[in-house]
Parts: C-alpha cells; sequence; structure tokens
C-alpha cells in the first residue's frame, strides 16, 4: 500500500525506481493538486540547476512553487553559474544544497543527476541529464494520457521522430511497459531507439513494431507522441540537415488516424507538427505543457513532506 511518506525525501533519478503502484499515486495525487494554491511550501527554497536550456520545465515548476508558496533560487544556464569559472558539478551541488531544500537538475551529460543525488544531502529531481532520462517529463505524459484518453492501461502508443536522442522518448517508453501498452516506434534507422532499450523491451516481452512510415503507423493508434529532431545531440551537423525533416505531421497524414487520436510531444516544436492541427480537438500537446504544473505541485510536495495536507 503506497502512502505519502513513500515520497517524503526521495531522490527522482530515473522512471525505472519506481513501482507502478507509486506511479498511479503520483498520477492520482496530481488529480487532487490541479486547483490547489496557497502556503503549502511556504518557508521552503527549491534550487533549480539548469545547465541547458528550457522553457516547460524550469518554468513549470518555478510556477508550481510560487501557486504552492515556496520560493526558488537557481539559474537558467550553465554561463551564469561558477562553472564557467571551473567549478565541478559536484561543488556546485554542494555549495546550493546550503542554500535550498530541494534541488531540480537539468544537465548535458548523463549521469550528471545520479552524481548530484550521490553527492547532496537534500533530494535531488532529475529535470534532464544529457540523451538519457527526463523522469518529471514521464509523469507529465502519463498524465496527460489518463486525461486525454480516460485511460493508461492497454493504450496503443506510436513514438515518432528522433527515438534515438530523445531522453523523455526513453523514459516513457519504459515505464509504458508497466501500463500493458501496445508500442510502435517510427523513425529513420539513423534514429532508432537505442539497442540497450529495445533489448529491454523484448526482455520483458512488450509487444513493439518498429517502421518507417507515419501514415501507415497511425489506423490503430491511440496516442501518437512526436518529438523533434534534436540538434543539440548531433555532433556532425550534415547529419542532423539529413534527418531534421524526417517528418511533418498534418491534416493529410491525419486523415488515416482514428477520430479520437490524442497527440502529444514534449516540445519545443520545430516542423514536425504543422500549426494547421492545433486546432485538432485532440491536439492535447499545449494542454500536456500546462499538466506539468499539477504533477510537479504533487511531487514537490510528496517529496518535501507536505502532500498529507491536501491528500489526507
Amino acid at each position: 500500500m503506497v502512502s505519502v511518506s513513500d515520497f517524503a525525501g526521495r531522490d527522482v533519478i530515473t522512471v525505472n525506481e519506481f513501482r507502478r503502484d507509486e506511479i498511479v499515486f503520483l498520477l492520482d495525487a496530481a488529480a487532487q493538486f490541479e486547483q490547489v494554491t496557497g502556503t503549502l511550501l511556504a518557508g521552503r527554497v527549491i534550487a533549480t540547476l539548469f545547465f541547458e536550456p528550457s522553457t516547460r520545465t524550469r518554468l513549470s515548476f518555478e510556477s508550481a512553487v510560487g501557486r504552492l508558496g515556496g520560493s526558488c533560487v537557481g539559474f537558467a544556464e550553465a554561463g551564469v553559474s561558477s562553472q564557467a569559472k571551473g567549478e565541478s558539478l559536484a561543488d556546485t551541488v554542494r555549495v546550493v544544497e546550503g542554500y535550498s531544500d530541494l534541488l531540480l537538475l537539468r544537465h548535458p551529460l548523463e549521469g550528471a543527476a545520479r552524481l548530484a543525488a550521490e553527492v547532496a544531502q537534500i533530494p535531488v529531481v532529475n529535470c534532464g541529464d544529457g540523451a538519457h532520462q527526463h523522469p518529471t517529463q514521464t509523469f507529465v505524459d502519463l498524465y496527460t494520457m489518463q486525461r486525454e484518453c480516460g485511460r493508461i492501461d492497454g493504450l496503443h502508443v506510436v513514438f515518432a521522430g528522433d527515438l534515438r536522442y530523445g531522453r523523455a522518448v526513453h523514459s516513457l517508453v519504459s515505464v509504458l511497459t508497466l501500463f500493458n501498452a501496445r508500442i510502435t516506434l517510427v523513425s529513420p534507422q539513423f534514429l532508432r531507439l537505442p539497442e540497450e532499450q529495445r533489448r529491454t523491451l523484448e526482455t520483458l516481452g512488450v509487444e513493439y513494431r518498429e517502421m518507417e512510415s507515419l501514415e501507415a503507423s497511425l489506423p490503430e493508434a491511440d496516442v501518437l507522441y512526436m518529438t523533434r529532431v534534436q540538434r543539440e545531440r548531433f555532433t556532425d551537423p550534415t547529419e542532423y540537415d539529413k534527418f531534421k525533416d524526417a517528418y511533418t505531421l498534418d491534416m493529410s497524414v491525419l486523415q488515416n488516424a482514428r477520430d479520437s487520436l490524442a497527440i502529444l510531444h514534449p516540445l519545443p516544436r520545430v516542423q514536425e507538427i504543422a500549426r494547421e492541427v492545433d486546432v485538432h480537438p485532440h491536439a492535447a500537446y499545449f494542454r500536456q505543457a500546462h499538466y506539468g504544473v499539477a504533477v510537479r505541485k504533487a511531487l514537490m510536495a510528496l517529496i518535501l513532506g507536505h502532500a498529507d495536507k491536501v491528500l489526507a
């Protein structure tokens, strides 16, 4: 039986450290936190250490903190931190933990969040470490599916675009195995889901298929999870140029889809979803971004030991 105490003081580094019942508990808590405002986090200071650019993750966390009466310290780019002077990540963490109660970290290097958690005496939340994982985005994605589709169990989810470097995809694919999802992976060969993750799916007996045609993947899909091709992950700009226009979702492509198809995207969007799709009733990507506030309010309140006042 999951309780609020299971989250108190907890690091959030990968989704793989969460059981299905814990994730369900968090999503249920997020629903209760949607309209909650006030002083629940009064006196609490949250540190945002973002060594990579962010709009939705950073601002939704800061909005969540503000709506619950807490405060934030930190920075939004590496150049304004002492890393520019050569300070190590470990030293930055040791300093900032003395100013805060919870540390939110985004970093370009895989494993950076794990290192921070090993160093820090306060909880650490991974807000994206390189192409590795983005666990709070996964919780937001699952919450979006629950809100838009009425369930998560048994959904047929199509992932399309950059599956090689997309950390949001890497996190979500792995956790969907807990919800009996059917998975279709749509990408060029170069941008396929990494072999390690494909082996994990096979070991777990997860039903999945790989395709290169977006149109052919849609007729049976409940959810389409579009992603951009991530220029910042490519070491060779010519390789990026080859694949940047791999897929574009427009209304003509959606002619093959169910009317109830939920369209998700972790954003930012570049050219992979045409603007005309924004008016589609099941284009959920902006609602998805907004759901992040409720999920992150619930998560921080649980970690900091204040959620019982709402969930009692």
